[in-house]
């Protein structure tokens, strides 16, 4: 290896920091001030204007520009391939993302995000509600509705979350099924019944309204439930008989317990509550699944997050150091040409100026959820080394394979990268920003990485 080579793999080493020295200062920022969800928003996005830029000019426009400029058989048959292989390696690039992603959000990595955080976060809470919810066909009197019926049910039941002692009247969710905890209901001065998991409670009031000004429910501890309105049980009794005789027959029986009750208090009421039974039968955050539980079920969360912010950095590094060696091999005097001659500053920019918000909003997220301070700084300043080391490694591997295959190598980092923006930064910002705000920030982000291309 010449001595010459050896200076350019050093600029592409320095190159590779320069982009990534943002993410231990970002990371240092964000451990150190709070920001609001706003500013980091608006951060969020402005980064993700900026490495789009950076992708469009500096990997994906070179490659289309060739295919419309090469009117030589020969030059334009490699200007085809070359496109080609960009498509596909943008392909295999979102597709590899995905994979890695899940993967090591699997193991914990999602909280290395805020916006990925709350992801996984409703995806386990769905996933949760989906299994109680096919508890609740299991449960009498919704046991006897048909497949048909059970959607129609599904689509009308909403998750309710109670804390310990919360009161409910019963004029607010008119029958509420209870999945996890217990519930208390009084009637009147006396409690008349506790309603554990799989309790249907409200169904008196399908037929005698009344009683929900005499009623009153309380949670016995943390309990989960799912509401429906009356109306909405109404409409299945009136398309499936089966359902409707057999909430008159749970009614019914609902209706003999209140009359044990009321027997000692209300000796009068005995017979009232007895014909009544007889006409009766002829007639939304899931407790227990907080961020920081969440994390302390992750054994291998520390790894597992730096893997994932590894994820997002190696596809960047491989670029510089490839479009480097790009840009030196297609220059007619190499000797000529000094460090500042060979700076991609569009995409320095766009990868410093994502680098920092990126770094900053998911410190501040990895914080809250119960990380090291001080591991969450070094997590970021170790990503920022193997982002020098990777861009090195970048110039090595352009230097051992074609041309086609390079501009493919850019494709798959390039597709990796997008859908990075797309599944991580862009939600960040859209979910804690106002959206007018969130798009002019991106497009300053955008405008601001082009403006860099002044300084070649």
């Amino acid at each position: 290896m010449t001595e010459l080579s050896i200076v350019h793999i050093l600029w592409a080493l320095i190159l590779g920091a320069i982009s990534s020295v943002s993410l231990p200062l970002g990371s240092f920022i964000g451990l150190k001030i709070k920001f609001r969800q706003g500013d980091i928003a608006i951060f969020a996005a402005f980064g993700a204007g900026a490495l789009i830029a950076a992708l469009s000019v500096e990997l994906v426009a070179p490659t289309c520009f060739a295919l419309s400029e090469e009117s030589h058989s020969e030059t334009q048959g490699l200007a085809r391939d070359n496109f080609y292989a960009l498509i596909v390696g943008g392909i295999l690039g979102g597709l590899l993302f995905i994979t890695l992603d899940s993967l090591v959000n699997y193991k914990g990595g999602y909280l290395r995000k805020r916006a990925t955080t709350l992801a996984h976060y409703a995806a386990r809470r769905r996933e949760n509600v989906q299994k109680k919810l096919k508890g609740v066909f299991e449960i009498h009197p919704f046991n006897v509705l048909s497949e048909e019926h059970r959607e129609i049910l599904a689509s009308t039941l909403r998750p309710l979350s109670l804390k310990r002692d919360e009161q409910l009247s019963p004029s607010q969710d008119d029958a509420l099924i209870v999945l996890e905890g217990e519930l208390e209901i009084e009637l009147e001065n006396g409690v008349v019944e506790l309603a554990g998991a799989g309790s249907y409670v409200g169904v008196l009031l399908l037929f005698i309204p009344e009683l929900a000004s005499h009623c009153q429910v309380k949670a016995r501890g943390d309990t989960l439930c799912l509401a429906l309105r009356r109306q909405d049980v109404d409409r299945l009794r009136g398309i499936s008989q089966e359902f409707d005789q057999a909430c008159r027959n749970l009614a019914g029986e609902h209706m003999e317990r209140l009359e044990q009750h009321l027997i000692l208090q209300i000796q009068k009421s005995v017979e009232w509550t007895r014909s009544a039974a007889g006409a009766i039968r002829t007639g939304d955050e899931v407790p227990g699944m907080t961020i920081h539980r969440m994390h302390a079920t992750h054994h291998g969360t520390p790894v597992a997050v730096w893997l994932g912010i590894l994820l997002d950095g190696i596809p960047e590094s491989l670029v510089i150091g490839s479009g480097l060696f790009v840009t030196l091999i297609n220059h007619p005097d190499v000797d000529s040409l000094t460090f500042f001659h060979v700076i991609p500053y569009t995409l320095i920019a766009g990868l410093f100026l994502s680098n920092f918000p990126e770094a900053l909003s998911s410190s501040a997220n990895m914080l809250d959820v119960g990380l090291n301070r001080n591991r969450i700084f070094w997590m970021w300043f170790a990503l920022m080394v193997m982002t020098a080391v990777g861009a090195a490694l970048g110039f090595l591997l352009a230097g051992l394979i074609s041309e086609t295959w390079l501009v493919f190598a850019e494709g798959v980092a390039a597709g990796a990268m997008l859908t990075m923006i797309t599944a991580a930064m862009i939600p960040e910002a859209a979910a804690h920003g106002y959206p007018n705000r969130v798009g002019l920030s991106t497009l300053a982000g955008f405008l601001t990485a082009i403006c860099f291309k002044l300084l070649e």
